[in-house]
């Protein structure tokens, strides 16, 4: 009888100890998953970029160039401070600007602002990626991969699609008119980009 009674009250004893210890235990758990949380960085302004009807000019050696329109859908301005490409191993942001009553490009120091909720065009005489020295002909339905950086860091990687475009006399050969940049008539007309692509 003695020993009958002993065993439900160790059992008591050992359920209450056991619930006793679960609320100790429960913020050693919480403590071990909230630095994962806070360590999870937030999503970069780079993040919310894409790149709509990316191409290039058609060419069959020297220097092309590469359009479209970025897109922004954060809620923050993003900086692209440089781009590559396997096609050409010199690769710039340019700018097209008047100077000295002609029109001529020339590298773009600050980079392409593509404000938060915005759109920035990259077109035939306007801002654009221009390629020199590439390596290889571009013909049209060609797919040429691209990478552009970020001022955070970050890196969007895209395909532009080659394209036969005159435009409106661009010329996007070497100058002798400014310093050695590239000058021309880049003053055409903008024309439609060729297959759209999206990235995220």
């Amino acid at each position: 009888m003695f020993l009958r009674r002993i065993a439900p009250a160790a059992i008591l004893i050992t359920m209450v100890a056991a619930c006793g210890s679960q609320p100790a235990a429960q913020p050693e758990n919480r403590a071990a998953v909230q630095p994962a949380a806070q360590g999870t960085p937030a999503p970069s302004g780079h993040a919310a970029i894409s790149l709509t009807d990316p191409w290039v000019k058609g060419t069959e050696s020297g220097m092309t160039a590469a359009f479209g329109t970025l897109v922004n859908n954060g809620d923050a301005e993003v900086t692209v401070v440089s781009a590559s490409s396997p096609l050409s191993s010199d690769v710039e942001l340019h700018e097209v600007v008047e100077s000295g009553g002609k029109t001529v490009m020339r590298p773009k120091k600050e980079g392409f602002v593509i404000p938060a909720h915005g759109t920035h065009q990259l077109e035939p005489g306007g801002d654009h990626i221009m390629l020199m020295g590439v390596t290889k002909a571009v013909k049209p339905g060609d797919e040429i991969p691209f990478t552009l950086t970020f001022k955070d860091g970050g890196t969007l990687e895209f395909t532009a699609i080659g394209k036969e475009f005159a435009g409106g006399k661009e010329n996007y050969q070497p100058g002798t008119d400014h310093g050695g940049s590239h000058g021309g008539g880049a003053d055409g007309d903008h024309a439609d980009g060729g297959a759209g692509q999206e990235h995220n």
